[in-house]
């Protein structure tokens, strides 16, 4: 008897375990794909060849708000959670204006979907009217649910560049978020690096390997981290930080001895973020253990 009382209690301690496991599902739905946790859409991951640049939208905390912007009449070019960059070549993949430059999707393929993670993979072309395209680049986009009330997304890129490329000094580059104003430091919310430096003056210009941004609406506190992984070039990145709600691991704003970056035909770039859209504060979120827990993957 002991024995099948035994048995009937593994499997329902497998069955519990099976049910709190999230399911998250990619979809395509035509110049988009929706992950969804446990059915709830989390984030869309939009690629319109009408856009600058693919770019995620909304990004929805615990609470079924999204923890970002899209956009207003003073930043135009903010579109809540992105990759770019000014400056390429004499082009501009950031700024509003398709004209200038843009980031093109020529392939976005969902990999895995249906279990604890959902996977696709995004293969973009910078590309702007009168010269040869200047990087080809390659995305692998993992959203996950590591425990309630938090949310992941893992952007690994891969730049190849496809001639020398030359990037000036500019406060517009790489992967960058914007925060919603209602969680924004002018409204009340905190920014905080991984060194316990806050707000705008504490964290602008500074070599950080995470900053969290969150604030307190309809009675919930959330809000959303960025990581860069220790394997980047350039880590720690210096910050550009904007108590307004703007953050980015930027490299190209300090560049040592103030010079251009070159970067040669061939050379490939691998960069590696993270993103935890979280409730509560950067300790009830335990931010600082999800970065010693990322840096060793």
């Amino acid at each position: 008897m002991k024995k099948y009382i035994l048995k009937f209690l593994i499997l329902l301690i497998t069955a519990s375990v099976a049910v709190a496991q999230p399911k998250v599902t990619a979809e395509k739905a035509g110049d988009k794909i929706n992950f969804l946790i446990n059915g709830n859409l989390f984030t869309s991951y939009i690629f319109s060849q009408h856009e600058k640049y693919p770019f995620f939208f909304p990004v929805n905390g615990p609470s079924n708000a999204s923890v970002t912007s899209m956009r207003n009449a003073n930043y135009p070019h903010h579109s809540s959670l992105f990759f770019g960059c000014d400056r390429v070549n004499g082009g501009n993949y950031w700024q509003e204006g398709i004209e200038r430059g843009q980031i093109m999707s020529h392939r976005a393929d969902i990999i895995e979907s249906g279990s604890d993670k959902a996977v696709i993979e995004n293969e973009c072309i910078w590309t702007r009217p009168g010269a040869d395209a200047p990087v080809r680049d390659k995305r692998i986009i993992t959203v996950s649910a590591p425990s309630a009330g938090k949310y992941q997304i893992d952007f690994d890129v891969t730049m190849e560049m496809l001639m020398d490329v030359t990037i000036e000094k500019t406060n517009h580059s790489l992967f960058s978020g914007r925060i919603d104003p209602d969680l924004a430091v002018t409204n009340g919310g905190t920014m905080i690096n991984a060194e316990g430096e806050t707000g705008e003056k504490g964290t602008f210009g500074k070599g950080s390997p995470w900053i969290d941004y969150y604030g307190k609406r309809m009675g919930k506190t959330e809000g959303m981290a960025i990581m860069q992984h220790p394997s980047n070039k350039w880590y720690p990145a210096p910050w550009f930080t904007r108590d307004y709600g703007f953050f980015s691991p930027t490299p190209m704003y300090w560049p040592e001895n103030d010079k251009n970056i070159v970067l040669k035909k061939g050379e490939k770039v691998k960069l590696r973020y993270r993103v935890i859209v979280h409730q509560g504060d950067h300790l009830q979120a335990d931010i600082a253990k999800e970065f010693e827990k990322y840096k060793s993957e």
